[in-house]
């Protein structure tokens, strides 16, 4: 009997686990490029507009920004996939698939990343800002060899955070309908009680996030100053 297991995992296996990676890393692929870039951003939108060092006359747009955020945190991710499914539509002109999933993956990543990019930058040392201030130095300056420099491996270990999140979130993605290493593990592990196929893809998962935390500790290391 656990040789027919075997052979029944292996040949599901050969059939659907190189289409699940591919549809796995397609969504986190695009979800995590866009959450690099626009997390970002917000993360500094948020950071720069919050206090008097920067701009001190827009607390009414990191008031805004942050009730954005904040609201988009506050709902599961299961639901954002359904409630975004319209904008979903309109975006890829589909509702189901790795690029479809991947909108919902994107605003939740994004909003994610852009609260630890603030709190990262919320840990540079003031007196380190207000020394640059001093010598007259312009904010774009103080922006890029200041802050970025100083913020960069809690930046990183952010990264690193937002990454594994996505793991987490793209599986739980395919099973209402974005394909990846998620629906496999639901479709044959769970629904065709194919015990073998789940134990692989978790392992595959654990190894996956193992790798990537490693990664994220020795650049944020590397970083550090």
């Amino acid at each position: 009997m656990s040789s027919q297991l075997l052979e029944s995992t292996i040949n599901i296996l050969q059939n659907e686990f190189l289409k699940s990676i591919y549809e796995t890393a397609l969504m986190i692929g695009i979800s995590f490029s866009l959450s690099l870039i626009f997390g970002l951003a917000l993360g500094f939108v948020l950071y720069l507009t919050s206090g008097k060092t920067f701009f001190e006359k827009t607390i009414s747009l990191n008031k805004t920004v942050s009730a954005f955020i904040n609201i988009i945190r506050s709902i599961p991710f299961i639901i954002l996939v359904v409630f975004s499914l319209p904008l979903t539509f309109i975006l890829v002109g589909t509702k189901i698939g790795p690029i479809a999933a991947s909108v919902p993956l994107s605003i939740a990543a994004i909003v994610f990343f852009a609260r630890l990019v603030e709190s990262a930058l919320k840990e540079v040392d003031a007196g380190v800002i207000e020394a640059a201030i001093a010598t007259g130095a312009s904010h774009s300056l103080i922006i890029r060899n200041v802050l970025l420099v100083e913020a960069a491996p809690a930046i990183v270990r952010g990264i690193t955070i937002t990454f594994i999140n996505l793991i987490g979130c793209s599986a739980m993605a395919g099973m209402v309908g974005g394909g990846g290493i998620g629906n496999l593990a639901i479709q044959y592990g769970y629904y065709r009680y194919e015990t073998g196929v789940m134990i692989f893809t978790i392992v595959v998962l654990v190894v996956i996030v193992q790798l990537a935390q490693l990664t994220g500790d020795r650049i944020a290391k590397l970083l550090t100053h």
